[in-house]
């Protein structure tokens, strides 16, 4: 989609994209932005993801299909080793290749680029989950031709995806072949030689690494009159797939099949005798299986099961299923925004993609990039815990604990992480699919520690949102007490009259600020670890002694141990600098120069992409929010004036190279009265992908960004807060907006959370109701009849934006000026 400057209302180009509220609808065909849409038009549901590439597979950016896990490993190769990096690269493999169905008429192929397009459309429905293409192409003998075709990646049936093709010769007769493949593009090459856009684009850290071996061996290859059938096993880590179709062709026009089967590629060739107005229908349904281990042949038997019942389901009953499925998603997560459909369709689209790449994840996280793209490999990162699970906990609590339970799945790895670099009880990886770290860059990856507390501050507040205690006590307190002990021996005490504890050598969230002392947000959230372990623990003894004497037991835990987490949780180091009234990044980050960002040329941003690592680690600069991020997950820890002050400090330093930035941003910009810039960066999130804001969409779908939005809208513009298990409310509705309507989902009961202006209605949707403030006030919301609590405001209002000209000239505590430049280059 194009390109617009941020001030502009219009964020795409509305001639080739118009709104719609239910529908991403694309009215032209172009090449130049392959990569975006092919990103934009992806269909998944968590374990199965198909990257919107064209049917007839010939134009791409990036072909890809991904299945959730399903990944090769390699050796690291350091330019300088040291103990303790990681070893054990993991990248998600391309899966074969099932969407190409090839046309040829009169044996001309239709090529999208050169064709006589006619007619065109594409659009991704997000009611039921389906890509619809319909075209009608003029051959270069000059025939009309009607092409329909539909994909779907099933939410309901974890292993499948259909696929239909209809063609109708609408004027005179023509011979007619359908060729549909399985492809393996991650070994086998395209039969076109056909070079993707996205190789010969330059460097660019957030990309996948490349295989230089092959990665995908074969191991079964058949076929019958209707099925296809390809297995594989992966050379380095061992995992087996396969991959299955059945055609079905219907049509009354005389029928010829041909059949090809090699190791990378399988098709059916139809040949048709094409007659005008008799239509060419053929349904191919694709099941794909994976494993960590099982033999390839068994999987071959899991895709033939998944398939004999989609059979027996029919095409229309999937459909139906799909819908059935959707519709109850939507009805527990669509966020309404009347009167402004541009923003209402870019928040639709941006929870259906929270669907697609979470909804079945089952046993597996959830990818940076969903299953839309190879973008960071395929890696699960702390924008799970982060920006992904406030949503899932609060409308579809069922896919927040599988996410939680399988971090709980890799504790063991995680505790033998903390071994490798010196610590007591588990460190969970930076970056991973197996479990293993795979950060090669330590200094902005391995380093950032926090991923222990934001894996603890997602669990709790899963825990508190949902009342599931016995994931509390059979997993999550082993998960809490890890953390703790990984944290207690970490951090160290200082003893100079008041005993402080603190925490050095690590990297907060700002990845352009490395290996620190004291980062604020890592302290802050170590603090909340801490406390949230002994409160745990605190909670089973209460209720249940015998629960409580076996997760000692099990876990080897002492009173002093958690005497010491209590301490160092109440002692913690928080930086302050008095003389200016904020919460230092860090114990140094005052001491730097600042990095004058509003002067820093448009060409040279992102800044990671144009200067190297060490001048952006000398500045004052942030790549994301980080103190911002903390006065949001533990506002209750700060005062208002706290708040304000380290927002308006913050925020002219933040470059926004990150995607996670805006969100947090605009959370923490509507709290302190910022509402016209919080609006702004709420903007730019929910169209970081669909105007590609970031130049990468082609990558993959920004998924925590997308998380993101929805918090931006019931966190920000809702003023929903939830510490300590306290749900409340104080609104901050844009002045734009007539209404926002969101629900949430609390202890099992759904609330529907109706803001205007001069109100919020609360209503319980199911359930028995639940116990929430607004504005300090408690209200028991209860079934049948509307809570409507009426608002004199929408909070403080502030003009403008905080302005880099407040820090320069700044002193440090010393007394010495602080100034701000930009680096050469």
């Amino acid at each position: 989609m194009s390109h617009r400057t941020t001030d502009e209302k219009q964020h795409v180009d509305r001639s080739r994209f118009p709104a719609d509220e239910w529908r991403l609808v694309e009215k032209r065909f172009s090449t130049e932005d392959l990569g975006v849409t092919e990103t934009l038009f992806s269909v998944a549901n968590g374990y199965l993801g198909l990257r919107g590439n064209v049917e007839e597979g010939r134009e791409s950016h990036t072909h890809g299909t991904f299945v959730n896990g399903f990944h090769e490993t390699w050796p690291i190769r350091h330019a300088e080793e040291a103990f303790g990096l990681a070893q054990v690269g993991q990248t998600i493999v391309n899966a074969p290749d099932a969407k190409v169905i090839r046309l040829y008429v009169d044996d001309e192929p239709l090529l999208l680029p050169v064709a006589e397009l006619v007619d065109y459309e594409r659009s991704l429905d997000m009611r039921d989950g389906v890509l619809r293409r319909d075209i009608v192409w003029t051959t270069p003998g000059g025939k009309r031709v009607q092409i329909r075709s539909q994909r779907m990646v099933s939410f309901a049936e974890r292993h499948l995806a259909v696929m239909t093709f209809e063609v109708t010769m609408l004027d005179e007769a023509a011979p007619v072949a359908i060729s549909s493949q399985i492809l393996n593009r991650q070994d086998g090459e395209d039969e076109y030689h056909v070079r993707a856009a996205a190789m010969g684009e330059g460097f660019d850290p957030r990309k996948a690494n490349q295989f230089t071996g092959r990665v995908l061996q074969p191991q079964t290859q058949w076929a019958d009159d209707e099925r296809l059938v390809l297995s594989y096993s992966v050379t380095n880590s061992g995992m087996t797939l396969a991959v299955a179709a059945d055609h079905q062709m219907v049509t009354d026009n005389p029928v010829e099949l041909r059949t090809l089967v090699e190791g990378d590629v399988a098709k059916h060739v139809f040949r048709v005798d094409a007659q005008p107005g008799q239509p060419i229908h053929l349904t191919k349904t694709v099941a794909y299986h994976t494993s960590r281990g099982v033999p390839a042949r068994e999987l071959v038997d899991r895709c033939r099961r998944t398939l004999d019942r989609a059979g027996r389901d029919g095409l229309e009953g999937t459909f139906r299923a799909q819908r059935a499925w959707l519709d109850d998603f939507w009805a527990r997560s669509d966020v309404e925004i009347p009167g402004q459909p541009e923003i209402q369709q870019a928040v639709r689209w941006n929870l259906f993609q929270l669907a697609q790449a979470s909804a079945r994840a089952e046993g597996s996280g959830v990818p940076a990039k969903g299953l839309t793209g190879s973008g960071y490999g395929g890696h699960y990162f702390w924008d799970t815990e982060i920006y992904v699970l406030p949503f899932l906990t609060y409308t579809s609590p069922r896919y927040a604990r599988n996410a939680l339970r399988f971090r709980y799945q890799m504790l063991d790895a995680a505790r033998k992480r903390a071994g490798q670099v010196s610590q007591l009880g588990a460190l969970f990886p930076w970056r991973t699919i197996n479990g293993e770290e795979a950060s090669a860059y330590y200094a902005a990856g391995t380093a950032q520690y926090h991923i222990d507390a934001d894996i603890s501050y997602a669990l709790v507040q899963y825990v508190l949102a949902t009342g599931d205690r016995e994931f509390l006590e059979r997993e999550g307190v082993d998960i809490l007490v890890e953390t703790a002990r990984m944290w207690a021996d970490l951090g160290f005490w200082r003893v100079n009259g008041d005993d402080e504890f603190h925490i050095h050598g690590v990297t907060g969230p700002d990845e352009y600020t490395t290996v620190v002392n004291d980062n604020l947000f890592t302290n802050v959230m170590a603090r909340f670890n801490l406390r949230a372990a002994v409160r745990a623990l605190e909670i089973i003894g209460e209720t249940d002694p015998a629960s409580r004497a076996d997760v000692d037991a099990r876990l080897g835990i002492t009173h002093a141990e958690v005497h010491e987490w209590s301490k160092a949780a109440e002692k913690m180091s928080i930086p302050w600098a008095e003389h200016l009234g904020i919460h230092p990044q860090d114990f140094h980050f005052l001491e730097r120069e600042v990095w004058d960002v509003a002067a820093t040329p448009a060409d040279r941003r992102p800044l990671l992409l144009h200067y190297h690592p060490l001048v952006i680690y000398r500045y004052q600069v942030l790549k994301q929010a980080d103190v911002v991020l903390a006065l949001f997950l533990q506002g209750n820890q700060f005062t208002d004036e706290e708040k304000l002050a380290d927002f308006e400090y913050y925020d002219p330093l933040t470059t926004g190279d990150s995607t996670l930035s805006g969100v947090v941003q605009s959370i923490v910009a509507a709290e302190v009265g910022y509402q016209d810039l919080a609006l702004e960066y709420f903007e730019k999130s929910v169209y970081v992908d669909l105007a590609n804001l970031h130049a990468n969409a082609s990558d993959g779908v920004h998924v925590a960004s997308a998380g993101g939005s929805w918090s931006a809208l019931a966190f920000g513009f809702g003023g929903m807060r939830d510490h300590d298990g306290h749900v409340a409310f104080d609104p901050r509705l844009p002045a734009s907006w007539d209404s926002l309507t969101f629900r949430v989902t609390v202890k099992g009961s759904r609330l529907r959370v109706h803001l205007t202006a001069g109100a919020i209605e609360l209503t319980c949707e199911t359930g028995d109701g639940a116990h929430v403030s607004v504005r300090g006030v408690q209200h028991d919301v209860r079934p049948g009849e509307p809570t409507v609590v009426a608002l004199e405001d929408q909070g403080p209002v502030r003009s403008g934006r905080p302005s880099m000209r407040r820090l320069s000239g700044n002193r440090r505590e010393d007394g010495t000026l602080i100034q701000a430049t930009v680096p050469h280059s």
